[in-house]
């Protein structure tokens, strides 16, 4: 039955959406009782092919729009940064401006663990700046992260003060207002299922897993940032393009 199902959804004669037919429908179509209509629903659920809400019944999951994450968008950030043309921001296929952007935050001074020190290359229980941040596009949330600074470069500056996030061009601006700039950005991107503060943040449907991408800030050598940013994985697109020579 799920079989069957799946292949409808995927073939698009039930279309992104639209209404699975009823529980009792489905019983007789199949021939089945009502827990295995259940078991198919629940599998396909777990799958991320279908959605139950409460008072309308399963529907094959509609499609949303995809964000393109580039490597170059960086690049484009900083080149921003310099003209002073802050207009957009990371989402340079769609051209959304930072005013399109609202972001909750919630900044704290931690010690580093052993893993995040190890990332910074400094030793653990050096003191940073620890920025949770939940960003919405139109008040539609796009991306949660944990950015990190060193408390003794950031303490007293704009950069620590989370009454001005969002801040224009991003990371990439704050450093180059406290006179550093980005030289290279390292990111190794996973993949996984979201814990349920982030399903609820990001509001992600059963079966979607997680894109977590852990970034390391470069000036020059040494390691100005370190965060780890969680994005819904049916939301977002990784462009990367390497150069070679």
């Amino acid at each position: 039955m799920a079989d069957e199902l799946r292949r409808r959804i995927e073939a698009g004669v039930i279309p992104p959406g639209s209404l699975l037919p009823s529980e009792s429908t489905l019983m007789a179509e199949f021939s089945v009782a009502r827990g295995t209509v259940r078991e198919a629903l629940a599998l396909l659920r777990s799958e991320g092919l279908v959605l139950t809400e409460v008072g309308r019944g399963t529907y094959a999951r509609p499609i949303v729009p995809v964000r393109r994450v580039a490597s170059e968008r960086y690049r484009k950030e900083l080149e921003q940064v310099r003209s002073g043309e802050l207009g957009t921001s990371f989402t340079v296929d769609q051209r959304v401006t930072w005013s399109a952007y609202s972001v909750d935050t919630d900044f704290r001074e931690v010690p580093a663990s052993q893993a995040v020190a190890e990332l910074f290359n400094v030793e653990p229980g050096t003191m940073l700046l620890e920025r949770h941040l939940l960003f919405r596009t139109h008040g539609v949330p796009q991306q949660m992260s944990i950015s990190r600074l060193l408390l003794d470069m950031v303490a007293g500056t704009p950069v620590a003060d989370p009454e001005k996030e969002p801040w224009p061009g991003g990371n990439t601006s704050q450093l180059y207002s406290l006179g550093h700039t980005v030289t290279s950005i390292r990111e190794r991107p996973a993949w996984r299922m979201p814990t349920p503060d982030e399903a609820e943040a990001l509001r992600i449907p059963g079966g979607v897993p997680v894109i977590v991408i852990t970034r390391q800030t470069y000036v020059n050598d040494w390691v100005a940032e370190v965060a780890h940013i969680v994005m819904r994985s049916d939301r977002v697109e990784l462009d990367y393009l390497i150069h070679l020579s």
